[in-house]
């Protein structure tokens, strides 16, 4: 059991650290730079979600406009 265990550790690391692995290299950013990329997400999601809340509150328009008219008749 143990030898499969150190083989199976072995097929998962990377040959060596040089290769492709697609991701894209680390590069250090200031703590300025953090908050700034944080809050530009934040406003990103709030202005999603803005736009879902607008289509809900039409939809929700159209549903109390066809129950004023159920009502009616």
């Amino acid at each position: 059991m143990p030898a499969q265990r150190k083989t199976e550790q072995a097929a998962r690391t990377p040959a060596s650290p040089t290769t492709s692995t697609g991701r894209k290299p680390w590069v250090p950013r200031t703590p300025v730079q953090v908050v700034l990329a944080q809050i530009t997400r934040q406003e990103e999601k709030v202005a999603e979600l803005q736009r879902q809340l607008d289509t809900e509150k039409t939809a929700l328009n159209k549903l109390l406009q066809a129950k004023k008219v159920l009502e009616s008749t």
